[in-house]
């Protein structure tokens, strides 16, 4: 029963309204769907230095720190570049083109593949090297992809319908970017609640969706679990979707009382509407052993750190648990690197609610821990053996990385090891990640190739951070399929899929091993400098600031800037 403090009368309203408006959303015709993004793409911008701070002071720093690019990141540029992806499609379809190109669908061994990234021209200056493949599930052919993407716009439009989105706290484009999702490729209207967490973000996004709002599509309301509980539980929600933990779809589908177990084993929900999640879990950074430079090191040390202290590890995608090779005798002198780049990191606190807790509980039960920054923050576990540690199994959601070293005296008897670890061992399979060079690559180009496709990962970066594929907008971003309301994992469905796919089971990323020009020489050559998300790019914020605007209006003249304050990163 939802607590009496819950303002019911308000949230009733708000359906009623979104009832009301969801026929006309499903009535409106592709063209104005497109112009009400036009017109939507410049108060992203408008509103993207406020968006920002807005975030960094949350976090505890100040919009001017290093840290601050971040808040660019995954706030108006994320915004920005879904809603582009969204855009370029669109307008393909109403120009009587399919969605996909008919040369992005092919077929390799056996298996439909969509070359999704890079779509324009644009990308390919701007993430020169970087490469996206969307892998359909065994079974489906080239002809069924393209006969069965944007089914909205293709003859096979939604019935209105209202969704729930629940939001998340961490990220903050994650809430707006679910409800671009529903709107625009499952043609539902939306109520979104705000997390407690990052409620402050509410005026930014009415800012941004003000026409949405104006015409009775989308709804924001404040609130906890209760009324989260009500709305879910409430006959005018056709939908929901969740970002957050397996705790909270548990606790929605079977409840929190004595009988919640029982529901779960009987199959007896109490939520029986469709219900989509993205939930996290133990994501894996595997390092495949290698000729590696001593600048190779430092470049992945680099990256390793970014994908754990990219927001102080409050991110579901964030790399928990980095898998060695303990026979390589590169293992050490890549740990002394991260060891380095932590403690020259800038100090920030690990601010999500309940990390302090958390963060003490990793130190307490390893007392062989490091800590790398001041207080107990910057974990690293150096070599954990017993793979029933709690860093194996359940998220941190916070700076503690665990290490653990597997045999292999080759690099395809190591990656044998680390696919079984990774898919059998740890809990969730919304990412991974997988570092390996060139050169080892192009010798162990089968078992390199295996592992890529033995990998139950919705979305695995190959010397890219998996978290780039939440970004991109034309990577569809979800777990690996084969998860039940019973057994949730990582959660059901995909969303971020601007191509409207059907029928998908994951998303391949690839980036340049090294940046320019040291990529020349190590087999991996792009224009690519050291990307800007990394947390030691000098001028990460400049860069991302530009990108942002370049991204809601693209011209050559922006290019000069962005390049040369990409450079100097």
């Amino acid at each position: 029963m939802p607590s009496t403090a819950v303002d019911t009368e308000l949230l009733d309203q708000a359906l009623a309204e979104l009832r009301e408006g969801a026929a006309s959303w499903t009535a409106t015709p592709i063209a104005e769907r497109i112009a009400l993004l036009e017109r939507l793409m410049p108060r992203i911008v408008d509103g993207a230095a406020d968006m920002a701070a807005a975030g960094a002071r949350a976090k505890g720093y100040g919009p001017d720190s290093p840290w601050a690019a971040e808040d660019w990141i995954g706030a108006p540029w994320a915004l920005a570049q879904n809603v582009s992806a969204c855009l370029h499609v669109l307008r393909r379809i109403a120009a009587g083109k399919d969605p996909v190109e008919a040369g992005a669908v092919h077929m390799r061994d056996g298996r439909t593949l969509v070359d999704v990234f890079p779509a324009t021209g644009w990308d390919t200056l701007l993430l020169n090297g970087f490469t996206a493949q969307v892998w359909m599930r065994a079974g489906t052919t080239a002809q069924q992809v393209r006969e069965r993407a944007a089914g909205e716009y293709r003859g096979r439009p939604g019935r209105p319908a209202v969704a729930l989105v629940l939001g998340a706290g961490n990220v903050a484009a994650i809430t707006a970017l679910d409800i671009l999702h529903k709107l625009y490729v499952e043609g539902q209207v939306v109520i979104a609640k705000m997390n407690p967490v990052n409620s402050y973000l509410r005026p930014h996004f009415e800012h941004v969706f003000a026409e949405f709002v104006e015409r009775g599509w989308v709804h924001f309301v404040d609130g906890g679990a209760a009324e989260g509980g009500y709305l879910s539980a409430h006959e005018g929600v056709d939908a929901i979707h969740v970002t957050g933990s397996d705790r909270t779809h548990d606790a929605i589908v079977w409840g929190t009382d004595e009988q919640a177990d029982e529901r779960r084993r009987d199959d007896k929900p109490l939520i029986g509407k469709p219900f989509s999640s993205e939930l996290g879990g133990v994501s894996p950074c595997i390092v495949t052993p290698g000729p590696w430079s001593a600048a190779d090191f430092r470049f992945q040390a680099e990256h390793i750190v970014t994908s754990k202290m990219n927001n102080s590890g409050h991110n579901c995608i964030a790399s928990q648990i980095l898998v060695l090779p303990r026979a390589w005798d590169g293992t050490e002198r890549l740990l002394e690197e991260i060891r380095k780049v932590l403690h020259e990191l800038p100090p920030r606190t690990d601010y999500y609610p309940g990390a302090g807790q958390r963060l003490a509980s990793v130190l307490e039960a390893h007392p062989q821990a490091e800590t790398h920054g001041d207080g107990d923050c910057r974990i690293v576990v150096p070599d954990i053996t017993d793979h029933d540690d709690m860093l194996i199994t359940g998220e941190v959601f916070g700076s503690a990385l665990g290490v653990v070293r597997l045999p292999g005296d080759t690099p395809a008897e190591f990656l044998c090891h680390a696919v079984d670890f990774a898919n059998d061992r740890l809990p969730g399979t919304l990412g991974a990640t997988l570092i390996v060079h060139p050169r080892t690559e192009k010798t162990h180009r089968t078992a390199v190739e295996t592992a890529v496709a033995g990998l139950r990962y919705g979305t695995l970066g190959v010397n890219c951070w998996s978290a780039i594929g939440f970004l991109l907008g034309y990577t569809p971003w979800g777990a690996y399929p084969g998860h039940t309301s019973q057994d949730i994992g990582s959660g059901i469905g995909f969303v971020h899929n601007a191509f409207m796919l059907e029928d998908i089971e994951k998303t391949v990323l690839r980036a340049p091993f090294a940046p320019t020009p040291r990529g020349l020489f190590s087999g991996s050559p792009s224009l690519s400098p050291r990307p800007p998300y990394f947390v030691t790019n000098q001028t990460s914020r400049t860069t991302i600031e530009r990108v942002t605007r370049f991204t809601a209006a693209p011209g050559i003249a922006k290019l000069p800037a962005i390049f040369a304050s990409a450079l100097r990163g």
